[in-house]
């Protein structure tokens, strides 16, 4: 598997994901899943699992999270970081996801489908002394869990669209659209015409079209 990013950047990436959780749930009162949201649709989360340098040794967390919360926000007035003995859940939850998102090659938006930021947190009392390989562990079985249905087959139903309908608007064949939500083609392997075809009927990215959109 090919990693976005070298691994000597892991460091400054599992630090600056602490810290953005931390400040913003702990001392800006944001609820997790709402900061793993404003996280993705910001452009952040995509730039941070792609290892771009700007983000990862450019800016330190709290940087991080004010500048997510610009892009959100506006303008909203942020309060000072505190400093509390300890590591909160949260910072532990940002450290052990930036792990594992470089470790799958999943993206944060992913993730966070399949598993939410909250649950994550919850599972610091039982994870955060253990080594970092058994949270990964569980993380890949609860994504696996989920992953079972094709990205296309759910993204198309939860448009309301049949696959002749789609294959009607799209112009890609009603079989290519069956095969492709069986598995007996694989849709990441497809022309990125086709693909392109899907993803504008359906009204999502390329990205979220794919199986493993980070290999």
């Amino acid at each position: 598997m090919t990693h976005a990013y070298s691994e000597s950047y892991l460091s400054d990436a599992k630090d600056q994901l602490s810290q953005f959780l931390d400040y913003l749930i702990n001392d800006c009162g944001m609820k997790p899943d709402w900061v793993a949201s404003i996280f993705i649709t910001s452009g952040y989360a995509e730039q941070f699992e792609r290892g771009n340098p700007a983000i990862l040794a450019g800016m330190s967390g709290i940087e991080l999270a004010r500048a997510v919360t610009k892009v959100t926000y506006k303008k909203k007035k942020m309060p000072a970081q505190k400093f509390a003995e300890g590591l909160s859940p949260e910072y532990w939850a940002g450290w052990a996801l930036a792990e594992y998102q470089w470790y799958s090659c999943r993206r944060f938006k992913d993730i966070f489908e399949h598993v939410k930021l909250s649950e994550i947190i919850s599972m610091y009392s039982v994870y955060h002394e253990m080594d970092i390989s058994k949270f990964i562990e569980t993380m890949n079985e609860k994504c696996a869990k989920v992953l079972t249905e094709c990205r296309l087959k759910k993204l198309r139903e939860s448009r309301g669209l049949s696959q002749a309908e789609l294959a009607r608007i799209s112009g890609v064949s009603l079989r290519s659209i069956q095969m492709y939500e069986q598995r007996v083609n694989d849709i990441d392997k497809a022309q990125s015409q086709t693909v392109y075809k899907l993803s504008r009927v359906i009204g999502c990215s390329i990205e979220d079209l794919l199986e493993k959109p980070m290999e």
